[in-house]
């Protein structure tokens, strides 16, 4: 994402969708997870310490740059 303020949608299709944020520099981490039941919506947004983040289940991912379903 180009921009910092560019925000995502992740939609769980199914229980226990796991969203993990990895941070930004020299050493990538974890630094924050949810988890996600079917049908909740999580709207997240890259920052200064986010630069990466893993989603492990079934869901649907809306960004500016189109849709990504994880079942594919």
């Amino acid at each position: 994402m180009s921009n910092q303020n560019d925000f995502f949608v992740i939609k769980a299709k199914e229980n226990g969708v796991n969203v993990i944020g990895l941070t930004r520099g020299s050493d990538t981490r974890f630094h924050h997870s949810e988890k996600l039941d079917k049908g909740e919506v999580m709207i997240a947004q890259f920052t200064e310490h986010t630069s990466a983040v893993k989603v492990r289940g079934h869901a649907i991912i809306q960004t500016s740059y189109g849709t990504i379903n994880t079942n594919d």
